[in-house]
């Protein structure tokens, strides 16, 4: 069974940074973020960690890790959402005392993704990929981000559906602010390596494959014990965004999963918009998902709205997702059983 954390009204939000924290010169950004959310009616506390940055980490890895059993455990303390990614979580999870969580929403991508899939795959408790901290310092959202609220907010036994976004952010431009911080002026299309409309379902997995390869062949990364434990061996939904792998280092990282069973009992892939994606003599991003839908015999659809470049759905692990696919647009309805 998945456990389902519930996001009440009014709900306090915990800041930690299990990965980077923000560095002096950008506090002002954290500052922001914590008055908007707070005039959205959330209580923020911000912890030591967010505030400092030094040797590619917030702080060391026990510092991090005490601050961050702390807030998991504090009952004053409804959802924890770090302000950004960052490089090096993997530091922390062998320090991480597993038994103690308690069931409350982690909300983050990039290298948080890290820990949010660790968690479900060791405990079975849901964890949400979608948007950091800093990128909700905008005086307004937009549809796709906004959508958090509600999917936190689904209670256990209900479900949820988001659709594709109508436009995406291409490349930041830090000159030319928006109230709601990114630039959405290029069309979303959603792409797949199938002819026709694609319809697929199971439990979702997922988050940024740069850093989730490094969990293959380790006590936080055991697929099959998840899906026995916790999943009834139902078929996987497994999602993924790439944030800075070419398509030769994409593939490796795809095949020591595929080779290590994570994809045993998978019935689709989704892949995020991606800027990296770099082609190498000619094995474009394209051959690589066809050959991947090849070889797995399954669906692939790609270019959807999951991580670097925004905006972003909010993507439940261990939810049960059915996703559509048809004429370039899609829909995720996530069931929270």
């Amino acid at each position: 069974m998945i456990t389902y954390p519930f996001l009440k009204h009014n709900a306090t939000i915990g800041v930690v940074a299990p990965s980077s924290g923000v560095p002096t010169d950008l506090h002002h950004l954290l500052h922001t973020a914590q008055h908007n959310m707070e005039k959205k009616g959330f209580q923020v506390q911000i912890g030591e960690t967010a505030w400092t940055q030094n040797l590619a980490k917030s702080a060391p890895a026990e510092k991090r890790v005490q601050e961050l059993e702390g807030m998991l455990t504090d009952p004053g303390i409804d959802l924890i959402i770090p302000p950004w990614g960052g490089e090096l979580l993997i530091d922390i999870l062998e320090r991480i005392d597993f038994e103690k969580i308690e069931p409350k929403w982690i909300l983050g991508y990039s290298d948080t993704s890290l820990l949010l899939l660790a968690i479900t795959l060791k405990t079975g408790t849901a964890t949400a990929h979608g948007t950091n901290l800093i990128d909700m310092r905008g005086e307004s959202w937009d549809e796709t981000t906004a959508k958090w609220i509600n999917v936190l907010s689904t209670a256990q036994g209900e479900w949820i559906e988001q659709v594709s976004s109508t436009h995406y952010q291409k490349e930041w431009q830090f000159e030319n602010p928006t109230p709601h911080i990114f630039h959405l002026d290029e069309p979303t299309i959603w792409k797949t390596t199938e002819k026709d409309l694609v319809k697929i379902e199971g439990r979702l997995l997922g988050g940024c494959i740069d850093v989730l390869h490094h969990l293959v062949g380790t006590p936080y990364g055991d697929v099959k014990k998840f899906r026995e434990t916790h999943a009834q061996n139902e078929p996987l939904l497994w999602y993924f965004e790439n944030c800075e792998l070419i398509t030769t280092s994409l593939r490796r990282s795809l095949m020591q999963m595929k080779l290590a069973g994570w994809f045993e009992g998978c019935a689709g892939i989704l892949f995020g918009r991606s800027d990296a994606n770099a082609p190498v003599q000619n094995y474009t991003i394209e051959v690589l998902y066809k050959e991947l839908a090849d070889e797995l015999q399954i669906p692939i659809i790609y270019d959807i709205d999951c991580g670097h470049v925004p905006p972003q759905m909010t993507l439940i692990n261990g939810a049960y997702a059915e996703v559509e696919y048809n004429n370039g647009k899609g829909k995720i309805r996530q069931h929270f059983r």
